[in-house]
């Protein structure tokens, strides 16, 4: 791992937008990880033990980025409306927006801070509306208030590493082109990949509910953008896991120094999962 913290070239914010250099706010001798929760991984009663964990290794700060999807569908339904998804990505109305801001960056925010807080980490709440952490516009209207091109002014993030705290994020943003600056629903795999590229992180971990990128049910090693492009041709790659890859993708290009999708065990053990990385060769774990 380098020592120093930049961000990349290619990650600029969007015009007219003057963002503080993370650099000057993150102290510079950590590994700072980024990881993002899935569903069923929030469930699991030895996620919290796990992430206290990793955020005391030597060294090291950790921010988490979490979902809650499943729960945003379940008070959909309870309102009568059925959740809709395009390429694993929710479509959300401006009826929506309040019961996914009530879900995210309420109820399943604080249950997170507070099993974290009980695991023993000093674990904080953040929503991305806050502190200009996240905005991004509507790119695509089919997705409704659903934010794209996400960028993250990473500073308070950094701040609160500094001090000692694990922020807990929820994936919503400010709407950059609204004088108002209404919110939107932002994936949270972009989201995670934003805030990644922002603060210049060592490494960016996506929990999913499988060990990896699968082909024929076995994990893949390893991936680059051909193998992602091509595995999404033969549709071996759908929904949630191609959200996931386009994100890391993302993130990759942006700076973040290493890319990985794994199971549960992949927060305490680096070895685990599919890396996603722009110039390897794919490569199947023996069966």
């Amino acid at each position: 791992m380098t020592t120093q913290r930049r961000r990349s070239d290619a990650y600029s914010p969007p015009a007219g937008t003057k963002i503080p250099h993370v650099a000057s706010h993150l102290t510079a001798d950590v590994v700072v990880r980024v990881i993002k929760l899935g569903g069923r991984a929030q469930g699991d009663p030895e996620l919290p033990r796990l992430l206290h964990q990793a955020a005391t290794a030597t060294n090291t700060r950790l921010v988490i980025v979490h979902g809650g999807g499943d729960e945003v569908s379940a008070l959909q339904r309870s309102m009568g409306v059925e959740p809709v998804f395009v390429h694993g990505r929710r479509v959300t109305s401006a009826a929506d927006l309040d019961a996914v801001r009530m879900v995210l960056s309420g109820t399943v925010n604080k249950r997170i801070v507070a099993q974290l807080t009980s695991a023993g980490a000093r674990a904080v709440g953040v929503s991305g509306e806050d502190g200009h952490l996240l905005t991004a516009r509507v790119t695509d209207p089919t997705f409704g208030r659903v934010g794209g091109e996400v960028f993250s002014d990473a500073t308070l993030i950094a701040d609160l590493l500094n001090t000692g705290w694990v922020p807990v994020i929820s994936p919503l943003a400010r709407d950059r082109e609204s004088a108002a600056g209404d919110g939107l629903n932002v994936n949270g795999d972009d989201a995670a990949a934003a805030i990644a590229a922002g603060l210049g992180a060592d490494e960016l971990l996506f929990l999913a509910d499988v060990p990896g990128v699968l082909e024929a049910g076995v994990p893949l090693k390893g991936v680059n953008p051909a193998d992602i492009a091509d595995l999404i041709a033969r549709g071996v790659v759908q929904g949630g896991m191609r959200a996931k890859l386009e994100a890391a993708t993302s993130a990759l290009r942006n700076g973040v120094r290493r890319v990985r999708i794994a199971a549960l065990d992949g927060v305490t053990d680096t070895a685990v999962g599919t890396s996603v990385t722009l110039q390897s060769t794919r490569s199947q774990d023996p069966a």
